[in-house]
């Protein structure tokens, strides 16, 4: 029988056969080393981190994909962020659904704190079983057009980007984008669910973690940076968003390092 008269393969059984032969030292994923502002990772079911982008790993240093495999969310980021990450995963991996264009705000590789969009999708296994997660990861530069609610305070976020370590006044900030004090409140309530006081604190504290995780970090020093009047308000205020005052945040890292 001709091959133009044979009945056409199935495009499943196609594609499975396809995959199986794909060796896994050429991973699809490596396709994203390519793709300027845009990081890969995948998670097993206990949310160890299996594979990434290389994008993905020069945030935090890694060279070697050996050096992420295993590692999970509270290994690389500050508690109270591995924590949102933590119960996104786990509604994917629960229900297995995907979740698409969660706005999250982290620091970019030079300590900048910048917005970014996250993809998250659940990993299935030939059996249709939920095995993991994989997401995409991309910058908001790259991808404005899923932030357009932001983009209407963008002004203000790119001040606050600039000067939350030394202060911002709210009244400066309104007059940088032609609103009123309250109309800005509003604007930040809306999209953020913080006012901008709120949001700006919560901003400094994130960056205190940051700073905190770095080798021969002091608190006092921490505290002077990063804008507050003395060391017993930072540790006041970092309690209130972290649970834990900055001393046993600094220990509890670097228990984890060791």
């Amino acid at each position: 029988m001709s091959s133009s008269s044979s009945r056409p393969e199935n495009p499943s059984a196609l594609r499975e056969r396809f995959i199986r032969r794909v060796s896994a030292d050429t991973p699809f994923y490596r396709l994203f080393n390519h793709l300027p502002d845009l990081a890969f990772f995948a998670k097993d079911a206990q949310f160890r981190f299996m594979c990434a982008s290389q994008r993905f790993m020069d945030r935090f240093g890694i060279a070697d994909e050996s050096g992420i495999v295993g590692k999970n969310d509270f290994d690389l980021f500050p508690v109270r962020l591995a924590e949102n990450f933590r119960r996104d995963d786990e509604e994917v991996l629960g229900n297995g659904k995907a979740k698409l264009n969660i706005v999250e705000l982290f620091f970019t590789d030079q300590g900048i704190p910048d917005w970014f969009v996250t993809n998250k999708l659940p990993l299935v296994d030939a059996k249709g079983r939920v095995i993991g997660i994989m997401g995409t990861v991309q910058s908001f530069e790259g991808k404005k057009q899923v932030l357009q609610p932001y983009l209407q305070i963008d002004r203000a976020l790119a001040y606050i980007r600039e000067h939350f370590r030394t202060g911002v006044s709210i009244t400066e900030l309104a007059q940088i984008v032609h609103l009123s004090p309250r109309q800005l409140h509003r604007k930040f309530v809306e999209t953020f669910g913080a006012s901008p006081q709120a949001f700006i604190m919560k901003l400094r504290i994130q960056a205190a973690c940051e700073a905190l995780q770095k080798e021969a970090a002091q608190i006092n020093e921490v505290a002077r940076d990063l804008g507050f009047c003395d060391q017993s308000s930072f540790t006041q205020h970092f309690h209130r968003h972290m649970g834990m005052t900055p001393l046993n945040y600094l220990r509890q890292f670097r228990l984890r390092r060791t």
